[in-house]
């Protein structure tokens, strides 16, 4: 069973901003790269079919799949590279605490895509948010 990180996405309150950040951030061919101070110590267990599941504002709503884990020394100083895919999945809207830095998230704790529990996409973000939080959905 694979193992998953999780990260509050700060600067962006939705999937549609952290995406337009994306677009205007990067170059063409660029991965994704998460830098994060350290490295996490199960690095193998993220890497056999592992995301990092990203909350926006109190809610999950997001995962990408994890692609590599690499270590980088830039100016004398070591962090950690996460290189993440391409494809933004969206999650069932999922309540979460607060927290620092990231935290590992067992694949029984992660919220299910949305496009596994069924047809969602002209669902509002928020209303689903809502149906969520009440218990409804």
């Amino acid at each position: 069973m694979p193992l998953n990180l999780i990260k509050l996405c700060v600067g962006c309150d939705t999937v549609e901003e952290l995406l337009a950040w994306r677009a205007n951030s990067s170059r063409t061919g660029d991965p994704w790269l998460l830098s994060t101070r350290q490295t996490p110590k199960r690095a193998p267990e993220l890497l056999e079919g592992g995301s990092l599941y990203r909350v926006y504002r109190g809610v999950i709503l997001s995962r990408q799949r994890i692609l590599d884990i690499r270590t980088v020394a830039e100016e004398g100083r070591k962090h950690c590279a996460v290189v993440l895919d391409e494809a933004v999945v969206r999650t069932v809207p999922t309540p979460r605490r607060a927290f620092q830095g990231w935290r590992y998230l067992p694949q029984a704790d992660a919220p299910d895509d949305l496009e596994r529990v069924g047809p969602t996409g002209e669902i509002p973000t928020g209303l689903a948010e809502r149906l969520r939080a009440l218990g409804a959905w």
